[in-house]
């Protein structure tokens, strides 16, 4: 998997279809000579959790080194007047994976976004459990991301909350073809289409980001939903209990990033 090259930090698309790996992640390693490939196994917890991910790999030094870190707690805002976001979203998720570290439903090509004229096609979306970001403190049961990347392989990430209320009839048909093992993938019998967990309003807060798993790569554009989604007691616990473990990344501290409402 490519995820820097030379010094020029770009993300490429294979990384954006495979955003979390198995959990034995193989990494590309790119010297002046020649290209040679390590294995890194991380978790969220123990010695390979997120407090030791920068030591696991050299390949993952941003998990540690990284000045522009995800997730963030959502807070001290700067006001901004910022674009919307054009959906184009056509196709659906046809099948499911899970990979050991979330659950993960890649989707047919077609579907983007466009944010200050710039193209970002629709890969894959997964989710985690409880949220990693978090507004003024706040955190939330559920969180998914739905990952884009552009024709230079530079990703964007929208980021949709979840609180505990009614049942969300999308997550009611992807988990019916939840897979249960860890590396098992099942086809959709019926396909399910992303919008089914955006809210109606698509206001965003904006932030420029990272990865939340290994390699921690920067330079991801992060746009959270405002309005958060609703998923049943029962949704939760049904993707909670197919993990086996939380799967959040704590927050990372903000810097001098500026984060836009």
């Amino acid at each position: 998997m490519k995820y820097l090259h030379g010094n020029t930090q770009r993300i490429s698309i294979i990384t954006a279809i495979a955003f979390l790996l198995p959990a034995c992640s193989t990494v590309q390693h790119h010297g002046k000579d020649n290209a040679h490939l390590v294995k890194a196994h991380w978790s969220y917890s123990g010695e390979v959790g997120p407090d030791h991910w920068g030591a696991l790999d050299p390949a993952f030094s941003a998990c540690a080194k990284g000045k522009n870190q995800s997730p963030v707690n959502l807070t001290g805002f700067i006001d901004a007047d910022l674009p919307p976001i054009a959906f184009d979203y056509h196709s659906a998720a046809s099948e499911i994976v899970n990979n050991g570290h979330t659950i993960q439903a890649n989707y047919q090509d077609g579907s983007s976004i466009t944010v200050n004229g710039q193209r970002f096609s629709l890969k894959q979306f997964h989710f985690h459990s409880p949220s990693e970001n978090t507004i003024d403190g706040e955190s939330f049961p559920l969180e998914a991301h739905l990952v884009h990347a552009d024709a230079q392989g530079n990703l964007a990430v929208i980021a949709v909350l979840f609180r505990e209320g009614k049942a969300n009839p999308a997550l009611a048909t992807l988990w019916q073809s939840m897979p249960h093992d860890e590396g098992e993938t099942r086809e959709l019998p019926t396909p399910v289409s992303v919008n089914g967990i955006l809210p109606e309003s698509r206001d965003y807060y904006r932030f420029n980001g990272s990865l939340t798993t290994p390699p921690c790569t920067e330079g991801v554009e992060w746009l959270v939903m405002k309005r958060p989604m609703s998923a049943s007691t029962e949704q939760i616990r049904q993707f909670t209990h197919t993990l086996h473990h939380p799967n959040n990344r704590p927050v990372q501290p903000v810097n001098a990033r500026p984060l836009l409402k």
